[in-house]
């Protein structure tokens, strides 16, 4: 059996973002861990329009060639990590925008969470499990939420998310627990076809 596919998701976009760092900190933490292919997605590299289709996409799929590339991106995926800010107490605008280009190519596949900022983004990770359970995405209840004193450490006193032996930690239990829901799903959705 192949290894399954798991995203590591930047969900900000704008310039300066600290977003590339714990992003790519979780690809060396996945690599290590195995079990998997990990890929960073950026969603600099998808220059999706403001949603405006006019019926939802669960129902007729976007005509537009970058929501397409978009669609086909999240099917070639088994699993989520989703690596995000919080910005004014919710998930970026740019992230929600994106995941309403697909729908069906994230049925039946889990999420963690690796959040950063005020509370470790732990608002936004819990607006984002809402929002992913209408897309049929399992959220899993592990995180890694960097917070304001890690954030200064890292930024200010050349320090990194390894100098944190719980940051370590939490992003050992989110492979593994994440890995798990991976085969389940996968071997769900592969008995179902």
């Amino acid at each position: 059996m192949t290894l399954p596919k798991i995203a590591i998701i930047i969900s900000t976009t704008r310039e300066g973002r600290f977003g590339d760092r714990p992003a790519q900190w979780m690809l060396e933490q996945a690599r290590a861990h195995g079990g998997a292919e990990f890929e960073i997605v950026d969603l600099r590299d998808h220059d999706l329009p403001f949603f405006n289709e006019p019926a939802p996409i669960a129902q007729t799929p976007s005509p537009h060639p970058a929501a397409q590339r978009w669609a086909r991106a999240m099917a070639s995926f088994d699993g989520y990590i989703f690596v995000t800010a919080e910005y004014n107490h919710g998930v970026p605008g740019v992230l929600k925008n994106a995941l309403d280009h697909a729908y069906a190519e994230y049925s039946r596949k889990p999420a963690a969470f690796v959040g950063y900022g005020g509370v470790g983004a732990a608002r936004a990770i819990e607006q984002l499990r809402l929002i992913l359970i209408e897309f049929q995405i399992a959220p899993l209840r592990s995180a890694v939420h960097i917070g304001t004193a890690e954030l200064a450490g890292i930024r200010r006193e050349g320090k990194n998310f390894n100098d944190y032996p719980h940051l370590v930690r939490g992003a050992g239990q989110l492979l593994t627990t994440l890995l798990w829901w991976t085969e389940a799903l996968r071997a769900g959705r592969e008995a179902a076809t």
